[in-house]
């Protein structure tokens, strides 16, 4: 049996991208044209174009062409071909395209001005389209969730003795037209005057009353009330009074809810930096050679040791069970207040020394050691306060 052949696919050899300059005057259209659509990328047919267009033709012809797409510009080898004719030998320019490329080049120009126009037209209609706030928005769903409560509270007009005021299902109908707390108070507004209304005609007072009311004005339209609903019973009234606040109820628990579900907002936590922006303290004693560690540390210490060089005290601030010490202003907070407790050093210079030196087991009993009368401490601070230590 005969061995199949595997026919080797030829592989193209790749086109040289740019190079116009290879192209001679004696090659003549045909060869020139055969090199630039199989030798030449089609990608620099469109460049070729548009530069041959730059330099040729005014600003409004090139900017008209640069609204149409490359591929109407660009697409066509001939074309191209034309151009570079045009370029270096117009007088060899194949007699089937002589004049040809300017009337082609003036017909893009022409659709690039009505892509241009077409363009200013919807920009025009887009600008006229009237686009309604978001309030107006909300208020045309709102009248539309009101739609289906109308035709409910029409049935007080056709059918009074048998109109149910408790018999519209407003949390099925809220749901289904997904009332939010900014429609619920656009529904309460279209039917606040009514309410007002139907409270004013169940406290409506008698004939009797009414002559007794001195305010002209409010007598007259008292009368008015009572001539206009002269066909409404007490019961009629209740009934309608009764569906309003229902109406208003139902929209005050959508608002309500909505004000229970909302999460609160959380307060930023303000930086150390800006927690002990306030603090006063004293960067630094020469005479005892002491300097304050950084006051950021405070926050968070378990304990603080500070100095005041002018009362000469020596003090120990601890913090509270299961909390941290803190700075609000100029004072110390959450420390306490029967441990924390202040001594006078009688030397100084040699007390803070053994300070210096002293580590945490040896802090423990450093107070202790000091034969002077315990203080307690405030928590505040001042110009006079060096701070010697903070212990997280």
């Amino acid at each position: 049996m005969a061995k199949s052949v595997t026919k080797r696919k030829k592989v193209r050899a790749k086109r040289n991208l740019n190079d116009w300059d290879v192209i001679r005057e004696d090659w003549g259209w045909q060869k020139a044209q055969y090199y630039i659509h199989y030798e030449i990328d089609s990608k620099q047919w469109l460049v070729k174009l548009k530069e041959f267009i730059k330099k040729n033709y005014d600003k409004k012809i090139v900017s008209n062409i640069n609204k149409l797409p490359d591929w109407k510009i660009g697409g066509k080898s001939h074309w191209a071909t034309a151009a570079h004719f045009e370029e270096h030998w117009p007088h060899k320019i194949h007699e089937g395209y002589v004049g040809k490329l300017d009337k082609w080049i003036k017909e893009l120009s022409e659709e690039g001005a009505k892509v241009v126009e077409e363009k200013k037209k919807e920009e025009k209609v887009k600008k006229n389209v009237y686009v309604p706030t978001i309030q107006e928005r909300i208020k045309d769903q709102a009248l539309d969730a009101c739609e289906a409560i109308e035709e409910w509270m029409d049935g007080f007009i056709t059918d009074k003795e048998n109109f149910d005021p408790k018999g519209f299902n407003f949390s099925k109908h809220f749901l289904a037209k997904k009332v939010s707390q900014a429609h619920a108070r656009k529904i309460k507004g279209l039917y606040q005057g009514e309410l007002e209304e139907a409270r004013l005609l169940q406290n409506m007072p008698t004939p009797a009353q009414i002559k007794k009311i001195k305010d002209e004005r409010e007598q007259d339209m008292h009368n008015q009330l009572r001539e206009g609903y002269a066909h409404l019973s007490k019961r009629d009234i209740k009934n309608y009074l009764t569906a309003i606040e229902n109406i208003m109820g139902a929209c005050d628990v959508i608002i309500e809810t909505a004000k229970a579900g909302r999460k609160p907002r959380l307060k930023k936590a303000p930086s150390k930096e800006k927690l002990i922006s306030k603090l006063k303290y004293k960067q630094a004693d020469d005479n005892l050679q002491i300097v304050s560690v950084n006051p950021l540390d405070i926050i968070g210490a378990q304990e603080v040791w500070v100095y005041n060089t002018k009362t000469r005290k020596l003090g120990k601030y601890i913090a509270e069970d299961h909390a941290n010490l803190q700075i609000k202003g100029t004072t110390l907070l959450h420390f306490n207040e029967l441990q924390s407790i202040q001594k006078t050093l009688r030397k100084p210079s040699e007390t803070l020394k053994e300070f210096k030196k002293a580590g945490k087991v040896q802090l423990r009993k450093f107070m202790e050691n000091i034969k002077t009368t315990d203080i307690k401490l405030n928590g505040r601070f001042n110009s006079d306060t060096i701070i010697l230590k903070c212990i997280h």
